[in-house]
């Protein structure tokens, strides 16, 4: 091979590998278009997704999406900065979401949005992160309070008062779970397991599955009225069926708080049809907004004061956000970042 070609195809290569990189470096905070963590377009990360992008645009910067930053790893990706994952693993898991979630920016992700809970659990290396490492260079930008609810409805054909009964009588029953853990948990408390369950002919099966939704005796799980995929189970069933909303005890409501992290609080009175009085139980409450402690500190504080200024866009979400600025800077222990800590003292919403 000439020398001549031989320079000129090292020199081609160097031009691609330069243009792919130079490519890159057009996404990031530096550039202005900085790649938010999120979730489907109409999930409760989405949703909020779309509410920094928005509120973020009046401050020079175009926020890039990514829908299918979700799930346990939304704080994998952010803590470890990595590019999003291929949206095929999303649509082969959910492809009902294929027209909410388009193809995720290539870059990596700087911030995102995620469950308090689950930020917290990131941070500490406990609950689906006991198996690895602490991300303790995770920080707290804004925490948006996005209430849901431990509720426990069963048909209400089925005569079912109390959920000792199940295990009582074998009965095989159905058993529709939502988001959380908390289901298994419930079960537990009265002696069941899956295999308990599975062994005397019932089931338990995801309610984000809709063929799962058609044929059900006993729903567990966290809820709120909003058409999302994660809750679109309480959403629709209330609706479709006749439902008896069960109390849980007392020791038990008082092990899931400690347990779980989770409010002591009342299911509202006409949250869902049938509901026609207060119930006591337990409810997580927090989107977090978060970074990294590399987030830079005018980023950081600029994310925190675009949120404040916009507040207005949170009541028009298809999720109930609301914006509180005597918590908005607090989720559990986790840390809050010094950039965002700034605004929040400038403002006196905290000291």
């Amino acid at each position: 091979m000439r020398p001549t070609f031989v320079r000129f195809l090292f020199l081609t290569a160097a031009l691609t590998t330069g243009m792919g990189f130079a490519g890159a470096q057009e996404l990031g905070i530096k550039a202005r278009k900085p790649v938010f963590g999120g979730a489907c377009k109409v999930c409760p990360w989405g949703a909020m997704a779309d509410i920094v992008k928005d509120a973020m645009r009046p401050y020079g910067y175009d926020v890039q999406v990514c829908y299918n930053c979700s799930g346990a790893d939304a704080p994998r990706i952010v803590a470890d900065a990595k590019i999003p994952p291929p949206i095929e693993e999303l649509y082969q898991r959910a492809p009902f979401l294929r027209n909410q979630a388009p193809p995720p920016p290539q870059a990596r992700v700087e911030f995102g949005a995620t469950g308090s809970q689950f930020l917290w659990d990131a941070y500490q290396g406990t609950g689906a992160y006991s198996r690895e490492k602490p991300r303790k260079n995770l920080r707290l930008i804004a925490e948006i309070q996005s209430p849901t609810y431990l509720i426990v409805g069963v048909k209400t054909e089925l005569g079912i008062t109390d959920l000792s009964q199940i295990k009582q009588k074998r009965w095989p029953v159905r058993v529709l779970t939502s988001v959380g853990t908390q289901a298994m948990d419930v079960l537990a408390y009265y002696g069941l397991t899956r295999q308990s369950i599975e062994s005397a002919g019932g089931h338990i099966g995801a309610g984000m599955a809709a063929a799962e939704r058609q044929n059900f005796d006993v729903a567990i799980g966290e809820g709120t009225l909003a058409n999302a995929p994660e809750f679109n189970m309480w959403y629709e069933i209330s609706q479709r069926f006749d439902l008896t909303y069960l109390q849980l005890p007392e020791e038990l409501l008082a092990k899931l708080a400690q347990s779980g992290e989770m409010e002591r609080v009342n299911i509202p009175d006409g949250l869902l049809r049938g509901i026609e009085h207060p119930i006591p139980s337990v409810a997580h409450s927090g989107v977090a907004i978060y970074g990294r402690t590399d987030t830079p500190d005018d980023f950081a504080y600029t994310v925190a004061r675009a949120l404040d200024e916009h507040q207005d866009f949170f009541q028009w979400s298809l999720l109930n956000f609301s914006y509180n600025i005597r918590n908005v800077w607090k989720a559990y222990d986790l840390p809050l970042h010094p950039g965002a800590a700034r605004y929040y003292r400038e403002r006196a919403y905290m000291k």
